[in-house]
């Protein structure tokens, strides 16, 4: 998360209504994406150390490591383009 930044949320059904106080945006994000950005709380890690922080959201036998961290990698991306997350 970017320091300074408040994030407001309300989840429903698997879907997540987050407003970001910096920017003042509102996004409509699935469970998954605030799993990760509550992992972040926890500190920085690239996309292998989350995917393991992450580990019991994504199903085991049904998604091989290496693609978890290639998606994890993707919505990282993603959050980042919506100023949610940024690299350090």
């Amino acid at each position: 998360m970017i320091p300074g930044q408040s994030l407001r949320c309300r989840e429903w059904d698997g879907e997540v209504v987050l407003y970001n106080d910096i920017s003042g945006s509102t996004h409509l994000l699935d469970g998954v994406a605030l799993d990760l950005l509550h992992a972040l709380r926890d500190g920085p890690g690239n996309a292998a150390a989350l995917a393991g922080r992450l580990a019991e959201c994504f199903d085991p036998d049904g998604t091989p490591f290496s693609d978890t961290i290639d998606i994890i990698g993707d919505m990282l991306a993603a959050l980042g383009r919506l100023d949610l997350v940024e690299a350090c």
